[in-house]
């Protein structure tokens, strides 16, 4: 649930940031901002002298502003959807919660409906009995997941990621 709400801050924040952006940007052009004339210079002189001198600075900005874009765009299309594949099924996600609730440790579960069938994920801790996961998924939930969001013929591919165990701190 935290991804989903950091995604919708960070989407509001860009947002945001693009509007006021958008707004500086027109309310310069129109020359109505702090009543400065159009042709007015935005950087001090002292800090357009200095990068004057030294052109790579200008460079180093310059990429690091490129690299900055470029993982915002990575972000944002993950944040839209893009890379996954299907659409999450709630019913499927609630069925296999209640069919692993004598599991303890679970972290994440959930159901994506697929072109092509089912993609069942779960996350586990690294001391969690992966072998009761699995007996448990083998014996019926998988199938009754199935029942519920298609038919017995979908073909299902379910992914147990276990995680690594953290060292301890002295």
């Amino acid at each position: 649930m935290r991804q989903y709400a950091g995604n919708r801050v960070g989407l509001a924040l860009v947002g945001l940031t693009l509007l006021g952006a958008g707004g500086y940007a027109w309310l310069r052009g129109q020359g109505r901002l702090f009543d400065l004339p159009r042709n007015a210079k935005v950087l001090p002189a002292e800090l357009a002298r200095t990068l004057a001198e030294d052109p790579w600075t200008l460079w180093l900005l310059a990429f690091a502003l490129l690299i900055l874009s470029m993982l915002a765009l990575r972000w944002l299309l993950l944040s839209v959807g893009w890379g996954r594949r299907g659409v999450a099924n709630g019913t499927g996600t609630a069925m296999l919660c209640v069919g692993l609730k004598g599991v303890d440790g679970l972290g994440r579960a959930g159901v994506r409906v697929a072109d092509n069938g089912l993609r069942v994920h779960l996350t586990c801790p690294s001391d969690a009995d992966v072998g009761a996961v699995v007996s448990k998924l083998d014996q019926d939930i998988v199938g009754r997941v199935r029942r519920e969001v298609r038919d017995d013929e979908t073909p299902a591919v379910v992914r147990v990621h276990v995680r690594r165990q953290r060292a301890e701190r002295r």
